[in-house]
């Protein structure tokens, strides 16, 4: 019984003492946690985005120079030209001998080759970063391959910008390489020192950490962070950095050896207003102080001071001492104890005693024999562990109630660069997802110009090796002009035969239990007219690929809806073709019906939130023709604002005074409470005449003492009320001076 008592007052004092700590000090000073988580997010987008256009440049150029390898030698014009009609990321591509180091063919874009050292490169070397005659940064990827008895390099230009991050008009993005020098920019006063000396500083942190830990998680895999720096007068610049580098327990990738850097800035408003309350602080505690010394001096002299008692005058009487009368207590259970062991004190005396009518026959149903204190039913001490649940209660009740009310309207709370950082993010979102379905389609239309459905082994070959280089498809098959499938790799087909020969990238079903979004590329077959004679490279995207992209840190509940908003993905899970759960982000995204995506405020009573929409781009690739739409939603109660701070620590310290409460009162209830209107019952049944039944003690505690002498008592007592025979040892009188130990067994 002890423990429960002194862990009570223990523990309300420990959470008095948080809730000083927690709801008096200041939850956030400077910027806001959430502007600075924010810029961090958008810098991790950045540095995924780079990281996949590089890597993706570099499977596209390897796989086609794997394409091309082989005994017949195609002409290096030619091959340039076949890459050119698949693929329009580079901006220039070259075939250089690797023998002579020889430019054997070039297009496009001037080719900065001068500035590698080609003939001490391995094979299939990793990218590189070179500045050409202008002093442009490039990105030069290569892929050799072996045609016609002789080595040949494949080398691709491009730019290093991030591909569809979208830059606010207060954001600055660059990207920095490892010696903090700024590669390329974008925003406004991105080109000021002021600009590359911020850019600089990220870069030597992230180069300075380690992977982050976050990967564990799902979240980023490189190093990331943000920092705060002063501006003018009363605005700070947020920072935010990401680092273009692979955990130690993933998979490294072509692009984690250029050191690059991705980081953003944002100027903002400093917060200098404080969010805690240290005089209501100080008020709470002192009222949960209060609360917890009255509720213990209760128990302590309701429940405690009373079991005590009852435990030495059962021992009393069960060792035999018999002389005082029983100091009944006046409440509940302990006073319906304290009555039967009155009743029995006299019956082992042999006065008031049940009758042998009484003994034999057990007491009719609802009379009260008396002596039994079966009369004081009406209140135990259930009822007071109720109050003192209630007393306990209503100190969390009166904090949500007094402190929650001072949090203002969340129109007054967000600032704007959230919305604006949380429309970015998904028009960023929304862009990987159109790059990827095209760069999809572009590794179909290039199947098609190099594969060949007649040689089904070969052509199975070439289906297997880009399966496995790309993950984005479930399956992959040649299909003639009547949509049957010659050869295929991968899952079994789900698209219908007639959309099977239909060229670019449609969603085939708007029912079922999975989308099926397909891309078609046509191979035209020499002196064959259009029908039956053309084939036709198919790939299925898998959902998964798709979920994969809408899962971001930081950007909340994120769906993929098709052009009547029907959900084709989510990073949340969902049911395919189903509808997007907030009322509020689907009236929104019919009223986006512009190219441009949008982001609001959506306030409300119990959940405002942030959200926004992103249509993907008109005109930009096949998979504008879908239509589709990305929207995401995060409340804002979970975005890291100070004002939501301190109402969190305010719930924290009032979930921690119900939990003490629940747990003490509950630990009482079922140690001691429980037991002890057992115990009750048993001794009101053992004085009203039952001898048979055995009291067993539950615990080896007090009420387990109160038990073990009533069974003492009960082995004691003769089983009628007829007068001893002279000479039998139940004769002997009982006094204080009978021994201690209980007599035979009757």
């Amino acid at each position: 019984m002890r423990p429960p008592l002194a862990a009570l007052p223990v523990l309300l004092a420990l959470v008095a003492g948080l809730t000083v700590f927690a709801v008096g000090s200041d939850a956030e000073r400077g910027v806001p946690e959430a502007v600075l988580s924010s810029q961090q997010h958008i810098a991790e987008d950045g540095a995924v985005a780079l990281q996949g256009a590089v890597d993706q440049s570099v499977t596209d150029l390897r796989a086609a120079a794997a394409d091309f390898g082989g005994a017949t030698s195609v002409p290096a014009d030619g091959m340039l030209t076949r890459l050119d009609r698949a693929y329009h990321k580079w901006r220039g591509t070259a075939v250089v001998d690797v023998a002579t180091g020889r430019l054997l063919a070039s297009h496009g874009e001037a080719v900065p080759l001068g500035k590698v050292n080609l003939r001490g490169l391995p094979a299939n070397p990793p990218p590189r970063l070179v500045r050409d005659d202008s002093g442009v940064t490039r990105l030069l990827t290569f892929a050799t391959l072996s045609q016609g008895g002789r080595q040949e390099l494949l080398v691709a230009s491009q730019s290093l910008k991030p591909p569809g991050i979208s830059v606010g008009r207060n954001h600055t993005l660059n990207v920095v390489d490892r010696d903090g020098a700024t590669l390329t920019s974008a925003g406004p006063g991105s080109g000021t020192d002021r600009a590359k000396a911020l850019a600089g500083t990220a870069a030597r942190e992230a180069q300075g950490k380690g992977p982050s830990d976050t990967a564990a998680a799902g979240g980023f895999d490189g190093p990331s962070g943000s920092l705060v720096r002063a501006a003018d007068g009363d605005t700070r610049n947020a920072v935010g950095y990401a680092a273009v580098a692979r955990g130690t327990a993933a998979k490294e990738s072509p692009s984690s050896g250029l050191g690059l850097t991705v980081v953003t800035t944002v100027r903002t408003e400093r917060h200098g207003t404080g969010t805690g309350d240290l005089r209501l602080a100080l008020l709470a505690a002192a009222v949960l102080l209060a609360l917890a010394a009255g509720v213990t001096a209760a128990l302590h002299l309701v429940v405690q001071r009373p079991l005590l008692r009852l435990r030495r005058e059962a021992h009393r009487l069960g060792s035999g001492d018999l002389t005082a009368p029983v100091r009944v207590p006046r409440f509940g259970e302990p006073a319906r104890v304290g009555a039967a062991l009155e009743a029995l004190r006299r019956q082992l005396r042999g006065r008031g005693g049940p009758s042998q009518e009484t003994v034999a026959q057990p007491p009719a149903k609802g009379r009260v024999p008396r002596g039994t204190g079966k009369g004081r039913r009406r209140l135990g001490l259930r009822a007071v562990l109720v109050v003192c649940a209630f007393a306990l209660l209503a100190w969390p009740a009166s904090m949500l109630l007094t402190l929650g009310s001072t949090l203002p309207r969340a129109s007054a709370v967000v600032p704007r660069v959230i919305s604006d950082d949380q429309r970015q993010r998904t028009e960023t979102t929304a862009d990987r997802m159109r790059r990827g379905i095209n760069d999809g389609y572009a590794d179909l239309a290039r199947l098609a110009t190099v594969i060949d459905a007649s040689r089904s082994e070969e052509a199975r070959r070439v289906l297997d090796r880009s399966l496995e280089q790309h993950g984005r498809y479930r399956s992959l098959y040649v299909a003639d002009g009547t949509g049957r499938i010659l050869v295929r790799a991968g899952d079994e087909p789900r698209t219908p035969k007639k959309a099977r020969i239909r060229t670019g990238v449609r969603q085939t079903n708007t029912s079922g239990t999975e989308p099926v979004v397909a891309a078609v590329a046509a191979q035209p077959v020499k002196g064959a007219t259009a029908g039956s004679g053309r084939r036709y490279v198919v790939g299925e995207f898998k959902v998964q690929y798709l979920t994969g992209i809408l899962s971001r840190p930081g950007l909340g509940s994120v769906w993929l809806v098709d052009s009547a908003h029907r959900v084709i993905a989510s990073n949340k899970g969902f049911v395919a073709f189903g509808r997007v759960s907030d009322g509020r982000l689907r009236a929104q995204m019919k009223a986006v019906r512009t190219t441009k995506g949008s982001a609001e405020l959506l306030l409300g009573w119990r959940d405002p939130a942030v959200a926004a929409v992103a249509p993907f781009s008109a005109k930009r690739g096949v998979a504008s023709a879908l239509g589709w739409k990305v929207a995401s939603i995060r409340p804002v109660f979970w975005i890291g604002l100070p004002e939501y701070e301190a109402q969190r620590r305010i719930m924290l310290v009032g979930l921690l005074g119900v939990s003490t409460g629940a747990l003490c009162l509950g630990w009482l209830y079922l140690v001691v409470v429980r037991p002890l209107r057992e115990v009750a019952q048993g001794a009101e049944t053992l004085a009203a005449g039952d001898r048979t039944t055995v009291l067993y003690p539950r615990y080896h505690d007090e009420v387990g003492s109160v038990a073990r002498s009533l069974e003492l008592i009960r082995q004691r007592l003769p089983r009628t009320s007829a007068p001893p025979a002279p000479g039998s040892p139940d004769s002997a009188p009982t006094s204080s001076t009978s021994p201690s130990g209980p007599g035979p067994r009757s």
